[in-house]
């Protein structure tokens, strides 16, 4: 099949400018099984996260060098209520250890991120965040997983600061389409759901079209990784002592495949479904944008609150969504999140940090402290301290669930899941366009050493590796003067193709030889590329488009590019919505400081993809592997 490209994709463009107004846009790429870096969105999930999965500007508190640090990594979805109560113990004048005050100083890190790194040393603190004395990820089966990796317990048993189960959250109507709570529903009822042609249309609402699942890629995300572990539970009709020989057996690998066929993306952390479904809320399209999400009960009450991504930045006020969300506990039981508040065992925490970082912990876990946990939407960790307000029915979620729960597997059994859903994922139709504008050219650090474009190659080069020989990946790259025709700014090096037989080698070998061009003709270039992959849309894969680009759109006209650009937002969200959309999913990269970061987010937005920020280009190694994760 042929790719449309350079002067015929022009073409395309300009008639659908003529029709609407303007051109459309692009972007996109597939993740990895062991590695796991981290996610940033530019401002789109609260707190505006780095591209190693830190909160950005410093990691946490500035450092006081006279007192004890305790630098403390922990999950995202608890940073501000960390970030509380460590203001409060530092200023306890009871905080001390031999007369020395103590500084706690948490910062976010997504859980698989802050597991490669500990997995891999944890040598680059300027991307990775300082080495942590404490790691508290969102759930214990993380430690477990580090130590499997390494051979050693580098995180050793932690103890419960907080707890939250997984649930299946799914707007309201389509909820009560399926009898819940009357009817009990769990990963067999998705299964089924997933597999029938009929979609909702079997359960009286062909408006809302095909059943779609959004999940979390597992090797970056606590709930990814605890629904991939629930639904091999499922399979096998087990609720504990799941072995390596379970997930072997033919029914069960079938049965995690029939799950993972229904996803939507995958993406690493739970808010770019969150977000993208309370923008979808707010247009009136939430139902026709997933049917249902697995994520951690708080989310369901920080989304039902009107905040989904549980942070108020200055002057943001709650929403409540048109259409709630409803926490449904499967019938064959949840994981929880217990969130283990675990003191490394590493050679860079001392004696004197370790005493720190035990007295933090006995205060986190006092009943006046833990009744703070409540107030962010977890079950205290502390089985003294009741559950209770806002964990309750009016939120979309009931105190009295789960019915069961399952054990965390055995590390070996952890590791074989992540393996496994390596295979066993959905497939992708990826396509990746590469801003060679002259900008490219210029150092990355600004005064020497390597080009943008050289570390952009780089990483796209190594981000190949994640693919799996079934999906389908080409290369395209922008810029003007690529040709003696003015109309051709963009041109297909490789067109998409299946990963094998050499398609890696032809894109690496393509990348190795960029070099920087011209101008940027940003709108132009994501209109062809977005029409060249929903031309040819696979509707049994995931169809995206990850762009990167440094700067501005500039074609040479700007007189025009108010209008491009409005065409171009109508035309990606026209695809994206609908029950029976064929939607391309748009993955931008603002790569360097003079990148266009919010009209970047805006064509993610539009086509419920995702923003990514590498601000500082020596992160874009990360920045990649945390956009593959959508595939």
């Amino acid at each position: 099949m042929r790719t449309r490209t350079t002067t015929e994709s022009v073409g395309h463009a300009r008639r659908r400018r003529g029709r609407r107004g303007a051109p459309v846009p692009l972007l996109a790429i597939g993740l990895l099984a062991g590695c796991v870096t981290s996610r940033t969105t530019s401002g789109t999930q609260g707190p505006e996260v780095s591209s190693a999965g830190v909160t950005s500007g410093t990691f946490g508190t500035k450092p006081n060098t006279n007192c004890v640090g305790v630098d403390m990594a922990v999950s995202s979805e608890k940073i501000a209520l960390l970030t509380e109560l460590a203001n409060s113990f530092n200023a306890d004048k009871s905080a001390q250890i031999a007369g020395r005050c103590i500084q706690v100083r948490p910062y976010s890190k997504s859980s698989g991120s802050a597991a490669t790194a500990l997995t891999q040393g944890w040598t680059d603190a300027a991307a990775q965040g300082p080495q942590p004395v404490v790691w508290s990820p969102a759930a214990s089966a993380w430690a477990g997983i580090v130590n499997q990796r390494t051979g050693k317990t580098i995180a050793p048993a932690g103890r419960s600061f907080l707890r939250t189960p997984l649930v299946i959250a799914m707007p309201k109507p389509m909820a009560d389409a399926l009898g819940y709570p009357a009817k009990s529903i769990g990963f067999a009822d998705i299964v089924k759901l997933a597999k029938d042609d009929q979609g909702w249309a079997a359960h009286g609402h062909p408006e809302w079209g095909p059943f779609r699942l959004g999940k979390t890629n597992p090797n970056y995300s606590t709930s990814g990784l605890n629904f991939t572990i629930a639904q091999y539970y499922a399979a096998t009709g087990k609720t504990r002592d799941l072995t390596t020989e379970d997930l072997a057996r033919p029914e069960v690998e079938q049965f995690a495949k029939d799950v993972e066929s229904a996803v939507v993306h995958y993406g690493d952390i739970t808010l770019t479904f969150l977000n993208n479904w309370f923008r979808a809320d707010a247009r009136g399209t939430a139902l026709t944008y997933a049917s249902a999400v697995a994520v951690e009960e708080k989310s369901v009450i920080d989304y039902n609150s009107g905040n989904p991504d549980g942070v108020l930045d200055p002057g943001e006020t709650p929403r409540a969504p048109k259409v709630p969300l409803v926490a449904i506990y499967p019938t064959e039981g949840t994981l929880f999140s217990d969130s283990p508040f675990i003191v490394l065992d590493t050679p860079w925490v001392t004696p004197e940090q370790r005493q720190a970082a035990e007295l933090f912990r006995t205060f986190a876990l006092t009943p006046d402290v833990q009744a703070k946990v409540l107030k962010f939407g977890f079950r205290p960790g502390n089985p003294d301290v009741p559950v209770g307000s806002p964990i309750e029915a009016k939120f979309g979620v009931d105190p009295a669930k789960p019915d069961a729960t399952l054990d965390v597997p055995q590390p070996q059994v952890l590791t074989g899941i992540l393996d496994r859903w390596a295979s066993n994922r959905k497939t992708a139709r990826v396509l990746l366009v590469i801003d060679v504008s002259g900008s490219m050219g210029d150092p990355a650090d600004g005064t020497g050493g390597d080009t943008k474009l050289e570390l952009a190659k780089r990483a796209a080069a190594s981000a190949l590796d994640q693919f799996q020989p079934g999906d389908q990946v080409g290369l395209r790259i922008f810029s003007t003067g690529l040709a003696k025709d003015p109309n051709v700014t963009s041109i297909d090096l490789v067109p998409v193709a299946p990963m094998q037989e050499g398609q890696p080698n032809k894109i690496r070998a393509a990348i190795e030889n960029l070099v920087p061009q011209h101008g940027t003709p940003l709108y132009i270039a994501a209109a062809e590329s977005y029409t060249a992959m929903a031309d040819k849309y696979d509707p049994a894969a995931i169809n995206a488009v990850v762009l990167l680009t440094d700067g501005v759109n500039d074609d040479g006209n700007a007189s025009d590019d108010n209008q491009q650009l409005a065409g171009l937002i109508d035309e990606v969200r026209v695809g994206s919505e609908g029950a029976n959309t064929r939607p391309v999913r748009l993955f931008t990269i603002a790569y360097g400081k003079d990148a266009d970061k919010p009209t970047l987010k805006r064509i993610a937005e539009a086509s419920t993809g995702a923003a990514y920020d590498a601000s500082n280009p020596n992160t874009i190694d990360q920045v990649f592997a945390a956009v593959v994760s959508n595939f």
